[in-house]
């Protein structure tokens, strides 16, 4: 594509930062590039926020027309006046919950510790399902459910697999509540620096990589939920209506911030 006149250069495990932390660098120049959750990226651009919340997304096909849409794309720049310019989403999974007991509706998370990101909007989801959300870092989650600091967590099933966490949890609920994307980033300051054709060529293999990506996540997912599965871990299959039912005043929330409102909106009008 660039006959090899782009060099990437990769730093993975964080070893640049946290993924706040390399946004931030983004922002100044100091890095070009990274990849986060869109639940960190709505710190930087607020409406991002509105891909958090639960099944705003019919399905997985729903969710890639409308990231790969118009709708997308617009998300995309938004952040632009942030210093920072979304380049593709990766698929990074259903996250959905694991216990140490079985959750099979909605009322079985009553007064349940479960453990979220900081993020306002996945704390108000789980209170919105009546369990008790408890804000803990990933590299500590596991040693909080063994001791019973918290009673479960929600993910998708690479990372509760890879997590090693299905050796404490043994029941998995796959009710899918939430699929918040990942989101390749690139500071404008770095953006600002390409030639229009270098551009081009970086949204291009951008979005090779993005096909490809989300080709892996479906094999990883699969091999995830088997592995589980093989370890002794109940794969539970509930009626998603009734959570989907339980979380809908989130949206109500909305209807005061016009501009995210009309995003919600877009979003599920999209076929």
């Amino acid at each position: 594509m660039s006959d090899g006149k782009f060099q990437i250069e990769i730093y993975p495990s964080q070893q640049l930062g946290t993924e706040r932390q390399c946004l931030e660098l983004l922002q100044i120049g100091s890095l070009g590039m990274t990849k986060v959750s869109a639940a960190v990226m709505e710190n930087f651009a607020p409406n991002i926020q509105v891909l958090s919340l639960p099944y705003i997304f019919r399905d997985r096909e729903h969710s890639y027309r409308v990231l790969d849409g118009e709708v997308g794309k617009k998300m995309l720049l938004q952040s632009e006046k942030y210093w920072l310019r979304g380049l593709a989403y990766f698929d990074a999974g259903y996250r959905s919950f694991y216990c140490k007991t079985p959750i099979r509706m909605p009322e079985d998370l009553n007064g349940k510790k479960i453990r979220v990101q900081e993020s306002v909007t996945a704390m108000n989801l789980v209170r919105s399902l009546g369990g008790a959300p408890t804000p803990i870092s990933w590299g500590e989650l596991y040693t909080a459910l063994q001791q019973g600091v918290v009673d479960g967590a929600e993910n998708n099933p690479p990372s509760f697999y890879t997590s090693r966490h299905y050796e404490v949890c043994k029941y998995y609920t796959l009710n899918e509540h939430t699929a918040v994307p990942d989101i390749l980033v690139i500071g404008t300051v770095a953006w600002n620096r390409l030639t229009e054709q270098e551009q081009q060529w970086l949204q291009e293999a951008a979005d090779e990589a993005k096909a490809y990506e989300r080709k892996l996540w479906k094999e990883a997912e699969q091999a995830a939920l088997d592995s589980v599965k093989a370890a002794g871990v109940e794969i539970i299959i509930p009626d998603k209506t009734l959570f989907a039912a339980k979380t809908r005043s989130l949206f109500d929330a909305y209807k005061d911030q016009p501009e995210k409102y009309q995003l919600i909106q877009e979003i599920q009008a999209v076929q």
